[in-house]
Parts: C-alpha cells; structure tokens; sequence
C-alpha cells in the first residue's frame, strides 16, 4: 500500500511532464507550420530579428524543450528550469499581444488577452514541478 501512496506524486509528475512536453513539442510544430502568421502577432517589437526568424527559432526551441521534457532520463532538473525560463522568457510576447490588441487563437479580446496572462505563471510553475523528484 505504501508503494501506491508514494508512487501518486511520482505519477502526477510524469503525466504533467510528459502532457507540458507534448504540448510544447506540439506547438513548435505549429509555429513552423499552421499557425506562423497568428504566432508572429505575439513577437514584441523590441526583438531585434524579424517576426518570421523569431517565431521559426522560438518553434525549435519547443521542439526542442518538450522533446527533452517527454524523453530525456537524465537532467531533467534542469530540463524543467530551462522549460520555465523559456515560458519566462516568452512571457513578454504575451503582454505585448495584449497591450497591442492583437487576436490570435481565439483571443479575440481584451477580456480573453488579460486572462491568458495569468496562464504563463502556470506553465512555469507545472515546469519546474513536474521535473522534481
């Protein structure tokens, strides 16, 4: 029985990280495909590259993170640090869409621009959690 209670948070964790990592494995994909035009709505205008360049670098980088975070077996510490330093990282585009007005994937206002933002935290937060022990 106690192996069923300790195994639980162990649980929780796998299937946090395995879900973020397919998720952001996911929407890399995304930004190098379907959705490139809506993502480029998010870039803020002080990056120095285009919004093209950083949306395709961006996308690799999810690739990248969320393949980590499903299949990596060793450092997965610091896997999810650099998970939740990229959501940090990103965090910017997501003012920057919002304080610019701009709809993409359904955030088509205000009201839904400002909700997104309290989202980010979360993201970083499930990050780092589910790559603890």
């Amino acid at each position: 029985m106690s192996r069923t209670s300790n195994s639980s948070p162990s649980n929780a964790r796998r299937f946090a990280r395995i879900s973020l990592g397919s998720a952001l494995a996911g929407a890399g994909v995304s930004h190098l495909t379907v959705a490139r035009e809506e993502f480029q709505a998010q870039v803020p205008e002080f990056v120095p590259t285009s919004k093209d360049t950083t949306v395709v670098l961006s996308g690799v980088a999810e690739i990248v993170l969320g393949l980590l975070l499903v299949f990596a077996r060793k450092r997965r510490r610091s896997i999810g640090a650099l998970a939740a330093l990229f959501f940090i990282a990103v965090f910017p585009g997501n003012v920057s869409q919002f304080i610019h007005q701009r709809s993409a994937f359904g955030l088509d206002s205000d009201t839904k621009r400002f909700g997104r933002l309290f989202f980010q935290p979360v993201l970083v937060a499930v990050a780092y959690w589910s790559t603890r022990r």
